[in-house]
């Protein structure tokens, strides 16, 4: 099997897709009213300035979402009927003159997307715990004026339409693409408690000094999980704000197509630089599901007896018909081109086997088991 990711650096406004030619959008958009996006907000629309300088936060807070908006218009036409996307944000606490507020970019980017067309799906809340030693805002210990510290963020989750995508019956790479009942238990819930912040190094040799500053990277899980969720093999992935790569490197590890769009050049230079240890990754994070299952086998099997099916592409039983198909693909080689438009990689990939793979050690063991939090991707 072989997979395409195309990087285009440049702003995501002015991108030109073909309609139709994506079926799952992850991203995480920079965030209205977080200070650090403040320079580039203001840089794409000078009246933003302006009313931060006023204290008019509300006209600033709109000003900065009608940025957004020609994104959202462009997912509309990009994204097949019935395709999902998943919207990584997080709302914004603030001073704005001589008061104190949130403002809800949850909502605000909600409203811009139902009014496009897009059925909102339930949505998911994981916690982003704050750096603080302090957690609190406000007056401290006397109420009633502190304030709750936010440590969520929201993945909101649109169908474009009104209609599910239909696929023919016993679409076999659908089949091939399901995954354990286990991890639809745990993925499919409202609230994503194991997954933690991402803290990235973003030191690029000749960058700008602010590169650091321009990056709110997410978790690697985060668009694994979705990738896995809400699409199958031969699918494309979109992130319109692609930042340091990871919806392409999760979907890379995915087995899927995916296209980034990126305004900070430099950004690519580090994405290369995670490329480089790309196919141990994938490695891990396959060995782990597998792991994990088999883990979760033992514990079912000695809690209520044995499974009813078996895997036919592994050495395992599952809970339900649909799993049987189950197939992970591995990375075996990445090669990679330049165009006049950005950077494509095409991704050789082989069906995954642990039996193939070298015994782990006892410190590889531990550290797969937190793998959700390796800093690196």
């Amino acid at each position: 099997m072989k997979t395409t990711h195309s990087v285009r650096i440049e702003d995501v406004r002015e991108l030109s897709l073909p309609a139709d030619s994506v079926e799952l959008v992850v991203t995480s958009p920079p965030y209205p009213m977080i200070e650090m996006w403040d320079d580039l907000f203001c840089s794409l629309d000078g009246d933003i300035e302006g009313a931060l300088d006023d204290a008019d936060g509300e006209t600033a807070f709109e000003l900065m979402h009608q940025a957004l908006d020609p994104v959202w218009e462009m997912l509309s036409t990009v994204l097949v009927d019935g395709g999902i996307a998943c919207i990584n944000v997080g709302d914004a606490t603030r001073n704005v003159g001589d008061g104190f507020r949130v403002f809800q970019n949850h909502v605000r980017i909600c409203d811009a997307l139902t009014d496009r067309g897009f059925s909102p799906l339930p949505d998911v809340l994981w916690r982003k715990p704050s750096n603080s030693g302090a957690k609190f805002m406000g007056s401290g210990m006397l109420p009633p004026n502190a304030y709750v510290t936010l440590e969520h963020e929201y993945i909101l989750v649109f169908r474009n339409g009104s209609s599910r995508r239909s696929f023919e019956s016993n679409a076999d790479g659908r089949y091939e693409s399901a995954f354990f009942w286990e991890e639809r238990n745990r993925w499919f819930t409202d609230t994503w408690s194991d997954i933690n912040g991402a803290e990235q190094p973003l030191e690029v040799p000749g960058a700008d000094g602010d590169v650091r500053d321009r990056s709110g990277a997410f978790p690697f899980s985060i668009p694994y999980r979705l990738i896995n969720m809400y699409s199958v093999y031969g699918d494309t992935v979109f992130d319109p704000f692609w930042g340091t790569g990871t919806t392409s490197l999760a979907a890379m590890v995915a087995a899927r197509n995916s296209i980034g769009c990126e305004i900070e050049p430099a950004m690519a230079e580090l994405f290369d630089a995670r490329l480089a240890s790309v196919t141990e990754f994938a490695e891990e994070v396959l060995t782990e599901r597998l792991d994990a299952h088999e883990s979760f086998v033992d514990r079912r099997t000695t809690d209520e007896g044995p499974l009813s099916y078996e895997a036919t592409n592994y050495d395992l039983p599952v809970m339900t018909k649909q799993e049987r198909a189950i197939q992970l693909y591995a990375i075996d080689a990445i090669a990679s081109s330049e165009n006049p438009d950005g950077t494509e990689y095409t991704v050789d990939h082989a069906p995954f086997s642990r039996d193939t793979q070298s015994e782990p050690s006892l410190a590889e063991t531990l550290e797969r088991a937190k793998i959700d939090s390796l800093s690196d991707f």
